[in-house]
């Protein structure tokens, strides 16, 4: 069973090689696909995931929803693994994800942790461990067989932020999703531009609004207007 693994991008030169080598490095050249589905981004992420050794598509619109269903078209294997492209892998994935699948899930994520030993960092990947929606999220990554993601749909595109969320609440609506016992690296950046408080407060706001039913547009802007995305 190889894996297609589809990493959306947008100006994401200073990580997209050393993704794209480690999931070849874990891997090897036969057991997974690597889709790089970038929006067009002016910082060179396409010339460089290439080189690496991915196969890059153009995105036909910006947006992580939209950008991973256009990779998930163009897989050509049966199980699908969403990464996001500063995320550090596990060296096991390829091997884990299959058993997941023989065993009956799927769908399901790894847990993670940060760059930084910051304690409050490490809480919030301590939390990660546990079943709750809002504990997971795409720095997780995701992984789901490609006739449960077709059945489901796909990532609902109105949503700009809040999409993993969304469908991995429709995926435990129908199926086993299993949460891996092991962590995959991710990047502290958007922490240390912000502080910890704002990033919280940016979260628990998202989630209040999503599950109030808010347009997704409004979450979008709600969550953009609170944090530093540079």
């Amino acid at each position: 069973m190889p894996l297609s693994v589809i990493i959306p991008t947008y100006n994401e030169a200073a990580h997209i090689a050393r993704l794209v080598q480690e999931l070849r490095r874990y891997a090897g050249p036969e057991a997974v696909e690597i889709l790089v589905v970038d929006a067009h981004s002016p910082d060179g992420t396409a010339a460089l995931a290439e080189a690496a050794g991915a196969t890059v598509l153009a995105a036909p619109r910006a947006g992580r929803a939209a950008q991973m269903n256009h990779g998930a078209a163009h897989a050509t294997h049966d199980i699908l693994y969403f990464v996001h492209a500063d995320v550090g892998m596990h060296p096991d994935f390829v091997a884990t994800i299959r058993r997941a699948v023989a065993a009956g899930y799927p769908a399901g994520c790894y847990r993670f942790r940060f760059d930084s030993g910051h304690p409050l960092l490490r809480l919030n990947s301590y939390g990660t461990r546990f079943k709750g929606l809002m504990s997971r999220g795409g720095d997780q990554t995701l992984f789901i067989t490609r006739d449960l993601f077709r059945a489901l749909g796909g990532f609902n595109e109105r949503f700009v932020v809040m999409e993993d969320f969304e469908i991995i609440q429709r995926i435990r609506r129908r199926a086993s999703f299993l949460i891996v016992p092991q962590s995959v690296l991710v990047s502290a950046r958007k922490y240390e531009t912000n502080g910890w408080l704002r990033v919280q407060l940016a979260n628990l706001t998202a989630f209040a609004l999503y599950f109030l039913k808010v347009e997704p547009a409004r979450i979008s802007r709600t969550y953009r207007a609170l944090i530093n995305h540079r």
